[in-house]
């Protein structure tokens, strides 16, 4: 088949403007700041809105104080209620610990900032009801929740507690995929915590990275007796990031990034968490 020059000329104006378009609606679209200084520079401004972003890192990496911060950054400097649900830790041992970082859960609950919805409770059945208690009751208590006071952003914590309950494969992938889902129907822009358990060497990309949109991994590094933390944007869909391995620390005011200095170790010495 013979296609004429206009036809060719008219296809290609076509991608043209099809390219232009989505590269319009990339960088038009709104962002959410985390509230930590350095990573939202990494991010151009901050997290994509209306997506779930997967957050990996091992014990100590400072996951669940990046989750509280981020919700604490909408709740006290942009009016936006959030939701924390919790699927491993007490509430009131949250409370508690996250007081030495000046934010105070308590009030912003009275305030209706701020919502805990404990699902703790599930570690401790029997593994033949857990798993029927997850599959059942999980997404259909986070939705009703997240009904009920309208969030603006979500962090759960820890997602491992969920997937844990899935070893095969195409049940976990859906257990996931609706979660995100459900996330994302409401309009809202999660956070789900995971662990990172194996080296930059030995890890294994799982099921939840490639449906997330994002992927953000907190790193430890040694590095001449010393023990560095660095955090790495390894995916962010939809806009442009640093995708470099930048340090950070965790201080009184939480979690701090610096954004302009470089790390270069070889990937050997960095592990998954502390």
């Amino acid at each position: 088949m013979i296609c004429s020059w206009a036809h060719v000329w008219n296809l290609e104006m076509r991608r043209d403007k099809l390219r232009h378009k989505v590269k319009w609606e990339f960088s038009s679209r709104a962002r959410i700041p985390t509230g930590v200084r350095g990573l939202d520079n990494m991010l151009g401004g901050g997290l994509p809105s209306g997506t779930c972003i997967l957050v990996l890192g091992g014990p100590g990496a400072g996951k669940t104080i990046f989750g509280i911060q981020f919700l604490c950054t909408g709740a006290i400097e942009h009016n936006e209620a959030g939701l924390y649900v919790s699927l491993d830790e007490s509430p009131l041992y949250l409370r508690k610990n996250m007081e030495c970082f000046g934010w105070n859960l308590t009030k912003l609950e009275k305030e209706g900032k701020f919502s805990i919805l404990d699902l703790s409770p599930i570690r401790t059945f029997p593994s033949e009801i857990e798993a029927s208690f997850v599959k059942m009751n999980l997404t259909k208590m986070i939705r009703n929740k997240v009904q009920e006071v309208q969030p603006k952003r979500i962090v759960i914590d820890s997602l491992a507690t969920l997937v844990i309950q899935f070893p095969n494969i195409v049940e976990r992938r859906n257990s996931v995929l609706e979660l995100f889902q459900t996330v994302m129907d409401l309009g809202a822009t999660g956070l789900m915590l995971n662990e990172l358990q194996t080296t930059y060497r030995g890890r294994e990309l799982r099921v939840e990275e490639f449906l997330a949109h994002g992927v953000i991994v907190f790193r430890t590094i040694e590095e001449r007796l010393k023990i560095l933390k660095a955090i790495q944007i390894e995916k962010m869909r939809g806009i442009s990031h640093d995708s470099q391995l930048r340090p950070y620390t965790i201080d009184e005011n939480g979690l701090k990034v610096f954004s302009k200095e470089k790390i270069f170790v070889p990937a050997s010495r960095i592990r998954a968490g502390t």
